[in-house]
């Protein structure tokens, strides 16, 4: 009996986190729908709805590789560049065939989505063999070529379909009433704005779905022992390369689908927003956050997203940014404070660590 209650409970607890991740979100999208129609919220911080919805989808998806599956790395960008930029493509090919515009946006998601598993697919397989610092440099890199690619990239739509070339927008041959949607250094112009926040919220409830039912089920047990022990896990027959491209593909369609949204919530969009930089950001909101943590990463996204747009408000508007970097060097030290988190368990569970209790 003892050792079912002890199987059970630990089922139990992550059922409980996981309802109050959901109830989380929910609750803070009836909060600023409320605050929105009280006309409390500035415009500006409207505008950072939507991208914070997806900062937060692409730390969750990204703390399935680093925090579950314990492998560092660093080409998220270049996922959510895949699925910005599929996605647009497909919203435009999709106009006349889907004239409702919150269902282009969803098919838009959907083929990024599958842009960014594709992407997955490619640079998992060969490289999720390696392990380490080796695996950080071949995503870095990955990011990076996607980055180039896009920049040489012009793609165009007509009556005959889309066509696409890497030498410039004349090449594309048009036919009268086409339109070019992505026109190499310049980007995707002229796109339709399809995101919204009611969209975004959608996406992180599904991302959770995906992500925490993975997380519990025989597969992401099997993938957190290989991150633990990748030797013993190998010595029981467990697939290892399979669990862990699993994961990788699975975060990589959630970024792809998160680069879709954030690629239909503007005009234009180009490539070297998706650079090296995006991919260090959500992997600072993962580590901030705690590796493993799916709260962590909903919470650290969200706060790191609007924190550069509240410290405009301060008299030191120059120096907003150098702010921002000392609050995370602050943040990273308190949060990894043995002190803070004793203090922090107790508050929560009303009692020290089990180590500190014994001494």
């Amino acid at each position: 009996m003892r050792v079912i209650l002890k199987n059970v409970e630990p089922a139990k607890k992550a059922s409980v986190n996981g309802f109050v991740n959901y109830a989380l979100v929910l609750m803070a999208y009836l909060l600023l729908q409320v605050l929105i129609g009280q006309g409390m919220v500035s415009n500006a911080m409207q505008s950072l709805l939507v991208p914070v919805c997806c900062y937060i989808v692409m730390a969750v998806s990204l703390n399935l590789v680093v925090g579950v599956s314990g492998e560092l790395s660093l080409g998220h960008g270049g996922f959510m560049s895949l699925g910005a930029f599929s996605g647009i493509v497909a919203a435009a090919a999709l106009q006349a065939a889907i004239p409702s515009a919150p269902l282009r946006l969803a098919a838009a998601m959907l083929v990024g989505a599958v842009a960014g598993a594709v992407g997955g697919v490619i640079i998992g397989v060969p490289v999720l063999r390696l392990r380490g610092d080796y695996l950080a440099i071949v995503t870095l890199a990955f990011g990076q070529i996607i980055q180039n690619i896009i920049m040489i990239l012009y793609v165009g739509i007509d009556a005959g379909g889309l066509h696409l070339s890497i030498k410039d927008e004349a090449s594309l041959h048009l036919a009268e009433g086409g339109v070019s949607i992505i026109k190499g250094p310049m980007g995707a112009v002229g796109v339709t704005k399809l995101a919204s926040f009611t969209a975004g919220t959608i996406l992180i409830l599904i991302t959770l779905a995906v992500v925490q039912n993975l997380v519990n089920s025989r597969a992401g047990r099997a993938i957190m022992a290989i991150r633990d022990n990748r030797i013993a896990a190998e010595s029981v027959g467990l697939p290892v390369t399979a669990y862990k491209l699993t994961a990788f593909v699975i975060s990589a369609a959630l970024a792809g689908a998160a680069g879709a949204l954030y690629g239909l919530n503007y005009s234009s969009t180009v490539s070297s927003k998706f650079d090296f930089n995006t991919s260090i950001l959500v992997l600072v909101f993962v580590v901030l956050g705690g590796l493993g943590s799916i709260r962590g990463s909903i919470i650290a996204a969200a706060l790191l997203t609007v924190l550069p747009e509240l410290l405009r408000g301060i008299n030191l508007k120059e120096y907003r940014m150098l702010l921002y970097a000392v609050i995370l060097i602050l943040v990273m030290l308190a949060t990894n404070s043995p002190a803070l988190q004793d203090l922090f368990h107790t508050l929560f569970h009303g009692k020290k660590k089990k180590e500190d209790a014994g001494k």
